[in-house]
C-alpha cells in the first residue's frame, strides 16, 4: 500500500469523534477502518463505524477525542514478527486490514480481502524450455508467453503467487529469453503498483529443471518455492507452506494424484505359480507435479553452471538422509506439454 493510501486510513488520536466519522465517510466503497496514531505517528488503536456507535451509546460526545472511541485491542504485525501467522489469524477472525508497524509506526497495511496469505518465501519459476512439443506455436513465442484464456500462462502464475502475498519472484530464461525479459519490463512499467518484483535470470546454457537455481541472487527468505512456469494449477500454497514447515521437511514436492485402471485380470504369482487373480484393478499413485518447496540452504548443493534435473536432485537428498515430503495437489493441475493440453486449457479458462 502506498504512503498516500496509508495516510487515508490514519487519524490522530486527538481528532474528534465527529471528524473520524467524516473520514470514514470518505472511505465509502472501500474498507472503512481507521488507525489512530499519537503525535509521533505510533499506532494507538483502530476506529470503525461500529466502535463509534458503541462509544456514542456509552455517552461519548461527538466533540470528544477519538481516543475515547477507539479499540485498543488491535492486531498488528510489529517489527520482525512472522506476518504469515498474523494473516492466518486475521482471516480466521474475519479481519479486513492489518497494519504493519516498525517501532509502532505504520509502514504498510495488509488488505486481507485481496490476499489469501502472506507467505515468507521466494519463488523461482523455470521458463527456459523450448516447448518443442507445442511447435509451431513456440517457434517465435516462448511457451510461458502462450496465452490461455487471453492471458499468458506465466502471468496467471505470477498473479496467483501475488494472491499469497509473495513479492520476490525470479524467472529463469534461456530460449527466446529476450521476449520474456521484455514482457516483464512492460508489465512492471504498466502496473503502477506491481505487487511482486519479477526479475529474469539468464541461463548461459541449458541447465535442466534445477541447475539455474545456482544463478539466482537476492533471495530473502528461508524457504524457496520452485515451479515450472507453464503449469496451470489451483494448488493451495498456504497449506503447502504450513505442511512444509510444520513437518520439518527439507523439501516438499507438489504431488498429483494419478490412477491407472487395468482392463484385465491381473495375476498374483510366486515364480511361475499363479496364487490368485485380481479383476480389473485400479492402482493409485502420486506423480511429480513440478512444484517444489525447499529450504534455502539446499541450494548450496547445486553446482554453479552445471546441468541438474529435479529427480536427480531429489534422489540425492533422499540418499543423504534429508527429509522429503509430498503435498497433494487438489483441484486443477494442467501441464501444458502438448497441443491437446493447450486446447483443453483454453477451453477450460476461456
Amino acid at each position: 500500500m502506498t504512503q498516500e493510501l496509508i495516510r487515508s486510513h490514519i487519524i490522530p488520536v486527538t481528532a474528534t469523534v465527529k471528524s473520524a466519522l467524516d473520514v470514514l465517510d470518505t472511505l465509502s466503497g472501500r474498507i472503512m477502518l481507521l488507525f489512530a496514531v499519537d503525535e509521533e505517528n505510533r499506532l494507538q488503536g483502530t476506529v470503525s463505524g461500529g466502535d463509534i456507535r458503541r462509544a456514542l451509546l456509552r455517552g461519548v460526545a461527538l466533540a470528544a477525542p477519538v481516543s475515547e472511541a477507539m479499540n485498543t485491542r488491535f492486531t498488528a504485525v510489529e517489527g520482525d514478527e512472522n506476518p504469515a501467522k498474523k494473516v492466518t489469524e486475521g482471516k480466521r477472525r474475519h479481519l479486513h486490514l492489518i497494519p504493519v508497524t516498525q517501532n509502532g509506526v505504520i509502514t504498510d497495511i495488509l488488505n486481507l480481502d485481496r490476499i489469501k496469505a502472506l507467505l515468507p518465501i521466494d519463488v523461482v519459476m523455470m521458463a527456459g524450455g523450448r516447448g518443442e512439443r507445442l511447435r509451431p506455436l513456440t517457434f517465435k513465442t516462448p511457451k510461458p508467453l502462450l496465452e490461455v484464456g487471453g492471458k499468458p500462462i506465466i502471468d496467471r502464475n505470477v498473479e496467483i503467487l501475488e494472491d499469497y502475498g509473495i513479492s520476490n519472484i525470479f524467472v529463469t530464461v534461456n530460449y527466446l529469453h529476450e521476449k520474456i525479459e521484455e514482457h516483464f519490463q512492460r508489465r512492471n512499467a504498466e502496473l503502477q503498483q506491481p505487487h511482486a518484483e519479477v526479475k529474469c535470470v539468464l541461463e548461459p546454457k541449458r541447465l535442466g529443471t534445477l541447475g539455474s537455481l545456482s544463478l539466482v541472487e537476492g533471495l530473502r527468505h528461508d524457504n524457496v518455492l520452485v515451479m515450472n512456469s507453464d503449469l496451470l494449477t489451483s494448488i493451495d500454497f498456504d497449506k503447502m507452506w504450513h505442511h512444509h514447515t510444520e513437518s520439518g521437511a527439507d523439501l516438499t514436492m507438489g504431488a498429483v494424484p494419478y490412477s491407472i485402471s487395468v482392463p484385465f485380470a491381473i495375476m498374483r504369482t510366486e515364480g511361475t505359480r499363479v496364487t490368485g487373480l485380481e479383476e480389473k484393478p485400479t492402482y493409485n499413485y502420486f506423480a511429480n507435479g513440478g512444484v517444489y518447496m525447499m529450504r534455502r540452504e539446499l541450494l548450496d548443493r547445486i553446482p554453479k553452471g552445471e546441468y541438474l534435473d529435479a529427480p536427480d536432485f531429489i534422489q540425492s537428498l533422499i540418499a543423504d538422509g534429508f527429509r522429503v515430503e509430498y503435498f497433494p495437489i487438489e483441484g486443477r493441475w494442467i501441464d501444458i506439454g502438448s497441443p491437446d493440453d493447450y486446447r483443453a486449457a483454453n477451453k477450460l479458462l476461456s
